[in-house]
């Protein structure tokens, strides 16, 4: 049987983000009273910037573990991470590993975090890798998404890749949504069309995350 990460250890990491992410910079978090307060959820997040993640993880209401690309993985980081309850998956190809432990997650009713573009960008969701349909279909757990505006917009000046110290970084949470069209079909075409319900739902979240803010996603 695959081990499936501790909440305990999603809490602690949940802890040590709030401590960071506050002390750091200014995170205001709108709309976390939309999150289940229990069963298992999916946060998508868009992805902009390196802090996304950490700072979705931070302001959260639930322990959360984060699909992390396998890289990230290095050296002291690497038991750290997985300490903290954080799945280590690679991207480039099918990590059957990595898909059982989530899985395993939402099994159990926790929250697994997705980038759902798979990797840095225009954080946008412009394009979306299929995993997040898969685990939306495959669990029936609900996609609460995640529009983290702010990180990207400017370079801090004494640490050129994060934005300034003491910043303000919103984090907006969205409704609860299922992905699925109700019949629990796992088909290639049943993912393809859960795929574009979810693109739609969340294009739109980010949209609305926006206008709440007054904010772009990324530089232009």
């Amino acid at each position: 049987m695959t081990d499936v990460p501790s909440v305990r250890g999603a809490e602690v990491g949940r802890r040590i983000g709030v401590g960071l992410m506050y002390g750091l910079w200014k995170p205001r978090v709108l709309g976390a009273w939309r999150v289940p307060a229990s069963g298992p959820v999916i946060f998508a997040v868009n992805h902009s910037h390196n802090i996304d993640g950490p700072m979705a993880m931070g302001v959260a209401p639930r322990p959360t573990h984060f699909l992390i690309k396998k890289e990230a993985f290095v050296g002291p980081l690497d038991p750290f991470l997985t300490g903290i309850g954080q799945l280590k998956v690679d991207r480039h190809s099918t990590d059957r590993t990595a898909i059982a432990r989530a899985l395993g997650v939402l099994e159990q009713g926790g929250v697994l975090g997705i980038f759902p573009e798979g990797t840095r960008g225009e954080g946008d969701f412009a394009s979306l890798r299929a995993g997040l349909a898969y685990f939306a279909v495959r669990s029936g757990a609900p996609i609460v998404p995640v529009a983290v505006l702010g990180s990207s917009e400017r370079r801090g000046r004494l640490m050129k890749g994060l934005p300034p110290l003491r910043s303000r970084v919103d984090v907006v949470f969205g409704d609860p949504f299922e992905a699925g069209d109700g019949s629990g079909r796992r088909t290639r075409k049943a993912l393809d069309e859960a795929t574009e319900r979810i693109q739609k739902q969340l294009t739109a979240h980010l949209e609305n995350a926006r206008r709440l803010t007054g904010r772009r996603a990324t530089l232009e």
